[in-house]
């Protein structure tokens, strides 16, 4: 569900609002409902076209004020061209707009993707946009618990799409109901639905139109029940006069013909020749493995992950055999074959010669019938479903029927060789299949007590390694500080920042970095085309929305406990432009503005403006020795700026200074500065002259806004260089990128799995020897390596049940892997080299996010791109970027790398050899 962060409008209801004043009152609504959000709240979609034209209209009516509201500025002429929307059109959303059935409500198209064609509002960000702007269709949706703790929330945007079919009577309709409500309701919208009794009915689950299981535990969940997308529900109608079916299983033979044809029901026999005939297909060439997979909508996660799978050359070989006889139908943790077969069928189609793209649509059927986390089209978590599929898979194709009863001995001393080959040889015992040939390997887990120092030793199995990706929690942002009381030229400050952190965080780091005293307060804001863009004032507005071709400015301003006014002062010269007939001279914005507090608690005269200008702009000033000579130097250093302010450059300039005393009782060189102060009317007033004459202000002004013109002699007394090339929050140079990517290697990353770290509090280790829970210190050393091995890096973080996606680029080694250092086992002595042959993508965040994946062809030595139905050669240089999630590595077979120690596939291969 995407963070709402929004800029808002006005329309319907009452007195027309300004574009800021929506924004606001938008904003703080959204900010209110995101952090008292619960289940069972009601979202709103509302098509990304729409929502896209109100916060460019609302923006854009932003910058229009924090551009200081001039009509003379000419940049400003674009603001007309975002009006304001019309009322809300969400008919790109639905399948027809004109039209409502009353069981499913509007349908939605089953292909849309948040952030790309609608965004979810909260109920009330939707109702006061109605209020404004009215329209629709209203198309809300609930919040549910998911994920396997059922502790996040998320939107279900695609409620279940059941389809009922009466029994005898041959009546068919569709329903949208949500999968966190009971069989009770479902029992309940039947009835209504057909006009019958509840004592009349008993449901079946009715999942490829054959009776599974008879739904009868009315307080049970639909999603505790399997159901999944599309799925068929027989609803029986009971005879009344003897409490028997009205149709018996009979019947089905003689008079249910019409029924069975509406089902469009197959035999069994031939779904089962269907589901179990040996492809023939070559693998050779071009002639297969170039079969995309279709979006069935947001379906990218799953495509990407079986493209990698189907593409590692131990399972297309396997799958392509008789390999229903190795199928363990009675495996209670299994999917009793299900799901070994639809994928084996889904693997010889996509070797199969040709080009045409398929629609896994069965395979998606048994995938969310055996894990109803994956139903439905909202986007998932690729690595969460390879996961589940790795195991899936194991436990359909476990060659052990009956698993023995293994208990592994702690070391307690034993040669870590003898403990290693204990533990393998009962993992073997219990779990021999090819999955485990493939893509098993093992660890050593080492715990250490620290009050009694006892300690233990394991060796687990692992699937795969999550390896953590180092220092992508935090972000380095530039701003740029000034003074207001001209005590210091201005300086860019670099400073750390939590990624996800708030303004208030940056607030702080600035403070400390730039020696902030107790009387002063820092002023931030952002400077666009050399105007305010916006003021950060808001201590919580995300730091997120600050993005690194941004640029900031800090003022330091006096702490003010009584009433001030705000002058923002923008600075212009004249530009010469181009007309049709001759060259125009135009005042143009320039440089960087600035800001300062004057007092309010006497009158504000035009000299009073000068003052407080000439100060801002003192560090500045050029003496007449310095303009003399020749400065060509770069960057003058502080003291360098100080010699500038001496008095000889106030003796030099008296002709357009004059002395005068402060508020403050304090001197200030003052010259006679070209100002233009804007008056609440648009009216410009000349503050070079009448320096006695107050300016005029209303009882609720809080800032003015003075335009100093530059002429190019004025230019010439000032150092203006300082207010010009404001830097970036953050650059992306050759430097830069070398320093952020370089250290982060994969080698990096698994180093720090690897590392020696304590437990945390939560997940405490009981001591045997204390006979106590202890926080003890864990080191993981690889001690098995598989024939494949896949590398999931751990992109995305958690917090608070949301999730936040790491994007750091990780340079990871395509040819030579070389994790032969990293074994723990030392009577190894042989290298142990990988190739990178397939990885999976994500692009975007995560609401939004798209999955592909980059595939080695091994016949062709080739790349590929797999973006769903597209397929595309790709350069090897091109597979490395920062979107790479999950990789797949394979052995190397060389003389000088380890061998299996036996039989591929045949999982019991000798101890002490490495797997």
């Amino acid at each position: 569900m995407k963070e709402l962060t929004v800029e808002c409008n006005n329309s319907c209801g009452g007195p027309q609002r300004t574009p800021e004043e929506e924004r606001v009152l938008i904003r703080d609504i959204a900010i209110t409902s995101e952090n008292n959000s619960k289940e069972g709240d009601s979202f709103y979609l509302i098509t990304q076209r729409w929502w896209q034209h109100w916060i460019d209209y609302v923006n854009q009516e932003q910058t229009n004020v924090t551009n200081d509201g001039s009509s003379m500025l000419e940049n400003c002429d674009a603001v007309s061209s975002s009006r304001r929307p019309a009322s809300i059109d969400n008919s790109d959303l639905i399948h027809d707009a004109n039209s409502e059935e009353s069981n499913v409500g509007f349908e939605i198209h089953d292909t849309l993707l948040e952030g790309r064609d609608y965004i979810l509002l909260p109920q009330e960000v939707w109702n006061q946009l109605y209020s404004w702007y009215g329209g629709g269709p209203a198309l809300a949706r609930k919040v549910i618990s998911s994920g396997l703790s059922q502790t996040e929330y998320a939107v279900e945007v695609y409620p279940l799409r059941l389809r009922l079919f009466v029994m005898p009577k041959g009546d068919q309709s569709t329903i949208r109901i949500s999968k966190k409500e009971t069989i009770g309701e479902l029992h309940k919208r039947a009835c209504e639905l057909f006009d019958l009794n509840l004592e009349q009915v008993c449901i079946w689950d009715y999942y490829g139109q054959r009776k599974h299981a008879l739904m009868n535990d009315m307080d049970r969940t639909l999603d505790d029940a399997n159901l999944q997308m599309d799925q068929d529900i027989l609803v029986e109608v009971h005879n009344n006069a003897n409490g028997g079916l009205s149709a018996s299983k009979g019947a089905s033979r003689g008079g249910s013909t019409e029924l069975s044809q509406s089902l469009n029901l197959t035999s069994q026999g031939r779904e089962l020749d269907n589901t179990y005939g040996i492809s023939t297909v070559t693998t050779r060439g071009s002639s297969g493995g170039l079969i995309g997979l279709q979006n069935l909508g947001n379906t990218c996660f799953m495509n990407s992950a079986i493209q990698c799978l189907v593409h590692t050359s131990e399972f297309a070989k396997y799958f392509r055999e008789d390999y229903h006889q190795e199928i363990n139908w009675q495996n209670p943790l299994g999917m009793v074959g299900e799901l070994a077969l639809a994928f084996g069928e889904l693997l010889r189609r996509l070797w199969a010669p040709g080009r045409t793209a398929i629609a896994p649509r069965q395979f998606k059927m048994k995938l969310a019938r055996f894990a109803p986390q994956f139903s439905g089209y909202n986007q998932h978590d690729s690595q969460e479903l390879l996961a589940f599929l790795l195991d899936g898979l194991h436990e359909d194709l476990n060659r052990v029927k009956h698993k023995p009863y293994k208990k592994s001995k702690d070391a307690d001393g034993r040669p870590d060789e003898e403990v290693a080959d204990e533990y393998w040889a009962n993992h073997i015992a219990r779990n021999d299949s090819i999955i485990v040939d493939v893509c098993q390997g093992q660890y050593k887990s080492t715990l250490v007590c620290p009050e009694c120092h006892k300690i233990s030793v394991t060796f687990d199995p692992f699937m795969y390694l999550s390896l953590p990706l180092q220092s992508t929690t935090t972000r380095s942002m530039t701003v740029t500080i000034f003074t207001c009381d001209g005590s210091a030229l201005p300086f860019s400050c670099t400073v750390t920042v939590p990624k996800q952190g708030r303004c208030r965080d940056l607030i702080n780091a600035l403070s400390s970095a730039c020696s902030l005293k107790n009387n002063e307060d820092l002023k931030l804001a952002e400077v666009r085309n050399h105007l305010f863009q916006r003021f950060l004032e808001d201590p919580l507005i995300s730091l997120s929305m600050i993005k690194d071709d941004d640029h900031l400015v800090a003022y330091k301003i006096p702490k003010s406990l009584k009433k001030t006014l705000l002058i923002r002062l923008i600075h212009r010269r004249q530009e010469q432009e181009m007309g049709a007939t001759q060259a125009a001279q135009h005042w143009k914005p320039f440089g960087t503005p600035l800001v300062s507090l004057i007092s309010r608690d006497e009158v504000i005269t035009r000299g009073d403006i000068q003052t407080v200008v000439n100060t801002m702009l003192s560090p500045l000033l050029i003496s007449e020795s310095l303009r003399q000579a020749d400065t060509s130097e770069p960057c003058p250093s502080l003291a360098a700026s100080e010699k500038r302010r001496d008095s000889s450059s106030v003796e030099a300039c008296s002709n357009s200074m004059s002395d005068t005393v402060n508020k403050d009782g304090n001197a200030v060189t003052l010259f006679k500065l070209p100002l233009q102060l804007v008056e609440e009317s648009n009216a410009c007033v000349d503050l070079s002259v009448g320096e006695d004459k107050a300016i005029k202000l209303s009882s609720t002004s809080t800032s003015v806004l003075v335009y100093v013109d530059w002429s190019r002699e004025l230019l010439e007394k000032y150092d203006t260089h300082y207010l010009e090339n404001l830097p970036e929050v953050f650059k992306y140079g050759p430097v830069n990128k070398k320093a952020r990517t370089e250290p982060l290697s994969l080698y990096t990353c698994l180093e720090a799995f690897l590392r020696e770290e304590p437990l945390v509090p939560e997940d405490m280790w009981y001591c045997p020897k204390c006979k106590e829970r202890r926080q003890a210190s864990k080191k993981l050393d690889l001690w098995r390596l598989p024939e494949v091995l896949v590398i999931h890096l751990k992109r995305f973080s958690f917090s608070r049940s949301m999730k936040h996606k790491l994007e750091t680029f990780v340079n990871f080694p395509i040819h030579d892997f070389d994790l032969t250092k990293y074994i723990a086992n030392k009577n190894n002595t042989q290298r142990q080299l990988y190739e990178l042959y397939a990885l999976t993508n994500h692009y975007g965040g995560m609401g939004s996010g798209h999955y592909t994946a980059h595939i080695k062809l091994l016949d062709e030595n080739r790349w590929y791109n797999f973006d769903d139905t597209h397929i595309s050669p790709i350069n090897e240089e091109d597979v490395k970027s920062a979107a790479a999630y999950v990789l797949f590595y394979r052995r190397v077979k060389t003389s000088d790398a380890i061998s299996n120690g036996g039989k591929s596939g045949s999982g019991h291969n000798n101890g002490s050899s490495q797997k």
